[in-house]
């Protein structure tokens, strides 16, 4: 098979093949040998490029391909239509439409001389001087690496022929796969016709894989005889390896003999002693662990000693000692096999124990009588108990307490009642058998007593729970200093242990014999004093007993974590007592905080139970109404008995509880709505009873007005003892002005002075006063206006007319009342908080609504005087006598209007007033001049009417108050056009 025709390219060789490479001459081409046709069509035997190109005669045997061509390969090659054999490798097969051109040089390109690289010669002259004398001192390697790297490459390029899949390490005709790539057999197995076909492929098979075995033979053959000389060396240093060998066994005897015969004269001696040593440390071992058997064996009765004291911690402590210590030091004993589960079952019966103790103690305390001033009872007790209790992490005793405080709640509650029913002889409790009927049938002087009992003994209920909760916090707070300090005292000790052992000399040589260090030997005489200290502390345990020798030291009588759970503290209670802290807690910091918190919660949590209480107390004697029946300073009694309360419940707990708060809010609201129903119903009655005349002002609201002007917004305290019988005034003074008023207004001042006063004794209804206070203005000045304005009063009260002296005192009404507004409303702005300021502008727009009402009833009263000037002044006649019946009626009237008013409102409202009058009077009689064609010409009619005007003028300005006021009649006569 000519390889040498081959037409595909050179295989590049990868980056392991540098050093192979690197000697090849480059001038020489060699040309790789050609590779038979891949008959397996999985696995590329040459270029991956060519690949797809090659044809099969697996895959290609239904087409024509070229092992069909009865030409060889030579001829395929030589083509005969070329007029002569192209010489050139790289032209010679790109067909017949290639022509040979000259290459025309590019203009961009330089000359290049030899002159160019004169430069470069000069540069590596002295370089290529020295490494031809390097060349010549050290020769060249000889031919046989040459020929050995030209072999090595060339059996390398024979072995890329074979297919990979033959150098996988996995390689198994077994596996189907592997089988059908190398003999794919199925293609072969075509019905019809093709048998010559197929035997021609099988045969072509077999040669392939038999030119694949021939160049791998070769090539194990070829590294074979590259080694063969080494195969022979190491067969000729067979000999002589024996021969080292045996001299070797033989120094190893001498070598030998020499350390048994040092060891004899040396060592044995020595170590019979460190033996003997060894032995008395364990029989002294073996006495300590028998006085800690017997120790040990007088738990369970120096236990059962402990708890018929109530010693819980001591029994506790006991224990776990001796638990550790079976653990630890005495484990594997037999007799002591069941002792570990026994001492678990006492541990349990001594945990039930605990609750039941703090169970009762818990009753005892929250039920003694509350008479007593003791604050805790018991306390050593009570601290034992958390101590064991937290020992064992029975953290639920806060939830014990708690049940027996709401028992004790209620059972406060009830005997309070018991107590005061039993008093009232009136209650006969045979036939009233239930309690909370028995309490409803109490009146307020008595229930408000019980009320009061109740809180007082409430006051102190708290006071006792906190004293008892304070104990328990101040043990567990002390716990957890403790566990703190112990933490802190270990990482000094840590630090302290790796400061020493740094400083040891690390250059110590240890002898070992029978497994053991002789170190160990001397060692334990260092370890001997912390022994005897931890000894001690252990045996600091109540009832045990001590295990120190007078000769001999004890290591291991006990170890350091037994001991150092045994270490206490002693720290003191707000009480006094002395606690012994013991390290032995297992409680964590945080639970430990979390246990802190909780204990402050509950304390929280029995503010709440009171609270809770009392609030059920006071819905069960509302049930009939009772509170809401209440009258103002009965109401105002029980707020301020509630809210001192609650303040004193705040102040022993911490914390606001807000069900009681609630509940007097909830009342407050209900008293608001009746306070205010029943003052705007006395209001409804007094206005449609009103006849708007002008009422004398007792004493008494004089006085009340009096004090509004001092600052003092409240109503005056009744004066005990005899006084002075004051006579009712006219009108009623207001920081020097007169105000004639109804009966009603003052009424009214009074109540709005009630709304102000609750404000102040009951500060949460504030806003509610405020709105219905509000709404109480808004009703007397719509209401007003319905009955003087809208005329509704000759219905309701039975009037004839509504005259201008009705109209004028409500208009002085209701100027009162805006006086008093301002005053009112900063009296609220007061005891409103700044977010609800807001609300004040329900003031804003009652002030508005008083002035509005105010002038229209001005307005009104103009209109009144209008309707007269149209009426009488249409009939007037420009004719004697002077004055005339129509000015004389005018002034009659106009008089009458200024005696109506002129004792009501104030001498400049008067004057405005009647310039609005005068006005609508000139506009009227202008009209008339003009219909009567009266011009200002000084004739006759003019004169006339000049002395008709002179008489009106002078009978006004006659009026008291108005002399001084500019009517202007000029403006009756119409300008000359």
């Amino acid at each position: 098979m000519a390889s040498s025709h081959s037409s595909s390219p050179v295989p590049q060789g990868s980056s392991r093949d540098v050093f192979f490479k690197k000697e090849v001459d480059p001038t020489k081409h060699i040309r790789p040998v050609q590779s038979l046709p891949d008959v397996c069509p999985k696995e590329p035997t040459g270029d991956s490029n060519s690949l797809c190109v090659t044809p099969s005669l697996v895959t290609d045997q239904h087409r024509w391909t070229i092992y069909h061509s009865k030409v060889n390969l030579p001829a395929a090659l030589n083509d005969p239509r070329l007029a002569k054999r192209e010489s050139d490798f790289f032209t010679k097969t790109w067909g017949l439409d290639f022509v040979d051109t000259e290459v025309i040089p590019s203009f961009y390109l330089p000359q290049i001389s030899k002159e160019h690289f004169t430069v470069y010669q000069q540069e590596i002259s002295q370089k290529e001087k020295t490494h031809e004398r390097c060349k010549n001192i050290c020769p060249p390697k000889d031919t046989f690496d040459r020929t050995l790297l030209h072999t090595h490459d060339k059996s390398r390029t024979d072995l890329e022929q074979v297919p990979k899949i033959f150098m996988k390490p996995d390689f198994a005709l077994d596996d189907s796969l592997t089988f059908n790539s190398v003999l794919p057999w199925s293609h072969f197995n075509t019905a019809g016709g093709k048998g010559n076909r197929d035997a021609a492929s099988s045969k072509l098979l077999q040669e392939k894989l038999s030119h694949y075995l021939d160049i791998v033979e070769v090539n194990i053959a070829h590294q074979i005889s590259l080694r063969s000389e080494a195969f022979f060396h190491a067969m000729t240093s067979q000999h002589e390896l024996q021969d080292y060998l045996k001299k070797t066994s033989q120094a190893v005897k001498m070598l030998r003999d020499k350390i048994a015969q040092i060891d004899k004269v040396m060592c044995e001696g020595s170590l019979h002693i460190l033996r003997l040593a060894l032995t008395r440390n364990n029989c002294v071992k073996v006495y300590n662990k028998l006085k800690l058997m017997a120790t040990v064996h007088q738990t369970q009765p120096t236990v059962q000693v402990l708890l018929s004291t109530s010693e819980f911690v001591g029994a506790l402590d006991l224990i776990a000692t001796t638990q550790e210590v079976l653990q630890q030091e005495l484990q594997g004993i037999h007799s002591f096999r069941h002792l570990g589960s026994q001492l678990c079952e006492l541990e349990k019966l001594i945990d039930k124990m605990m609750i039941a103790e703090f169970s009762t103690y818990s009753h005892s305390d929250l039920n003694r009588p509350l008479d007593d001033d003791c604050q805790i009872l018991e306390e050593e007790r009570l601290v034992s108990l958390v101590f064991g209790l937290l020992k064992q992490r029975k953290l639920n005793f806060l939830e014990i307490y708690s049940e027996e405080m709401i028992i004790t709640a209620k059972n406060i509650i009830k005997q309070c009642v018991i107590n005061k029913v039993s008093q009232i002889e009136e209650i006969d409790t045979d036939v009233i058998v239930k309690l909370a009927d028995q309490m409803r049938m109490l009146n307020f002087p008595q229930w408000f007593d019980l009320l009061k009992d109740i809180f007082s003994k409430f006051t102190i209920f708290l006071q006792r729970v906190k004293a008892t909760l304070n104990i328990i916090h101040s043990v567990v707070l002390s716990v957890l200093d403790k566990n703190r300090r112990t933490r802190e005292l270990e990482e000094i000790s840590q630090q302290k242990n790796a400061a020493k052992d740094n400083s040891l000399d690390t250059e110590v040589a240890y002898l070992i014999h029978e497994g053991l260090f002789i170190s160990d030997a001397f060692n334990e005489s260092e370890l001997t004093p912390i022994a005897i200290d931890t000894t001690s502390q252990r045996n600091a345990s109540p009832n045990s007993e001590p295990c120190s020798s007078d000769s001999v030291s004890e290591p291991e009588c006990t170890t350091d974590s037994s001991s150092s759970k045994e270490q206490t503290s002693s720290s003191a209670t707000p009480g006094g007592v002395d606690m012994m802290v013991n390290e032995d807690m297992k409680l964590t910091d945080l639970e430990l905080e979390k246990l802190a918190n909780n204990i402050q919660e509950l304390l929280y949590s029995a503010s709440d139970i009171c609270h809770d209480r009392a609030v059920k107390f006071l819905m069960s004697r509302a049930k009939d109404g009772f509170l809401e029946k209440l009258n103002s300073t009965e109401f105002i009694t029980l707020s301020r008995l509630m809210e001192t309360f609650i303040l004193d419940t705040e102040h022993i707990c911490g914390r606001k509880s807000m069900s009681l708060l609630g509940a007097l809010q909830s009342q407050a609201n209900k008293f608001v709505n009746r306070f205010h129903e029943e003052r705007k119903t006395k209001l409804s009655l007094l206005l449609d009873n009103e006849r708007w005349k002008q009422a004398d002002v007792p004493a008494e609201f004089q006085d009340l007005v009096d004090s509004i002007s001092d600052g003092k917004i409240a109503l005056p305290e009744k004066k005990s003892g005899v006084t002075e019988e004051r006579k009712p005034a006219e009108v009623l003074i207001v920081e020097g002005q007169q105000y004639a008023v109804v009966g009603t207004v003052l009424l009214l001042i009074r109540i709005i002075l009630e709304y102000c006063q609750c404000v102040d004794n009951i500060p949460s209804v504030t806003t509610d006063m405020l709105t219905r206070l509000s709404d109480l203005l808004k009703y007397f000045n719509s209401r007003s206006c319905q009955l003087v304005l809208g005329a509704g009063a000759l219905q309701v009260v039975g009037l004839k007319t509504i005259t201008t002296k009705n109209l004028a005192l409500s208009s002085r009404c209701l100027q009162l009342i805006v006086h008093y507004i301002p005053v009112i409303r900063a009296h609220f702005e007061a005891r409103l908080q700044p977010k609800q300021y807001s609300m004040l502008r329900h003031f804003d727009h009652i002030t508005k609504d008083y002035h509005d009402h105010i002038a229209e009833i001005s307005a009104k009263l103009v209109a009144i005087m209008d309707s007269l000037f149209d009426k009488l002044l249409s009939k007037y006649e420009v004719k004697a006598p002077v004055p005339s019946a129509c000015f004389r009626n005018i002034c009659k009237q106009m008089a009458k209007m200024h005696e109506a008013i002129f004792d009501l409102l104030p001498e400049e409202q008067t004057q405005m007033l009647f310039l609005r009058i005068n006005a609508s009077y000139k506009l009227h009689l202008k009209k008339q001049l003009s219909h009567l064609n009266v011009i200002n010409d000084g004739g006759p009619q003019n004169g006339l009417v000049t002395a008709d005007v002179a008489f009106y003028t002078g009978n006004l300005q006659a009026l008291k108050g108005l002399k001084d006021l500019d009517l202007n009649m000029s403006e009756i006569w119409e300008q000359k056009r």
